[in-house]
């Protein structure tokens, strides 16, 4: 597991509270806290001055309050919190997998425990709405789905040809985090079975 981590464990820029408003940048590297600042202003001898650097291991870190205090200030206590947590080797290894393995573990899971996840995190919440992960539901969890509707699949999007054609919830299109439904297996619609034909026609001659 300890092949996932990189040098770069964490990251985040934002500009500091008002009134100086000076922009900081904060890295947690395998064995550093790194903090830099910007001074914004526009006095000419703040003009191309480099930023100000503080390093720190991550033992001196974890006793460093006064650092502590100002990253809480600029970037807020979930972040104070999740750096010393980094700091203390609380890795989230899940959080760190390949896409193509994450997208690999999600097939295992039902579509309303994939709305659970997709509210972990911002990564979590892309992968539940991309069309990788719609195109292997509608492949793997669609029984009416079959290889003469690939082409106006890739061509509408899969997430689009789910919610239209496969959606048992009868509603609109909707992202991932307000599927109520578990697994989708119910065979091709009525509806479905007039439009399609018609829809592959008007692919074909480009209307």
């Amino acid at each position: 597991m300890a092949s996932l981590l990189g040098e770069q464990l964490f990251e985040i820029s934002r500009q500091g509270p008002p009134p100086p408003k000076d922009f900081f940048q904060l890295v947690n590297t395998k064995n550093e806290v790194i903090l830099r600042s910007w001074r914004i202003s526009l006095q000419l001898n703040c003009r191309g001055a480099p930023p100000k650097e503080l390093r720190t291991s991550h033992l001196e870190f974890l006793h460093h309050k006064v650092l502590q205090q100002q990253i809480g200030t600029v970037f807020g206590q979930r972040i104070l919190e999740y750096t010393i947590s980094l700091c203390q080797g609380k890795f989230d290894y899940l959080e760190r997998l390949p896409d193509n393995l994450m997208l690999c573990i999600m097939s295992y899971l039902k579509l309303k425990e994939t709305t659970l996840l997709a509210q972990v995190s911002h990564r979590f919440r892309k992968l539940c709405n991309s069309e990788k992960f719609w195109e292997h539901t509608v492949r793997n969890r669609c029984a009416g789905f079959t290889s003469d509707m690939e082409g106006i699949a890739n061509a509408m999007g899969w997430r689009k040809t789910f919610f239209t054609f496969f959606n048992t919830s009868g509603r609109k299109e909707q992202s991932v985090d307000n599927l109520k439904g578990s697994r989708t297996d119910r065979p091709l619609s009525s509806s479905l079975s007039r439009q399609f034909p018609l829809m592959m026609e008007n692919s074909k001659s480009g209307g």
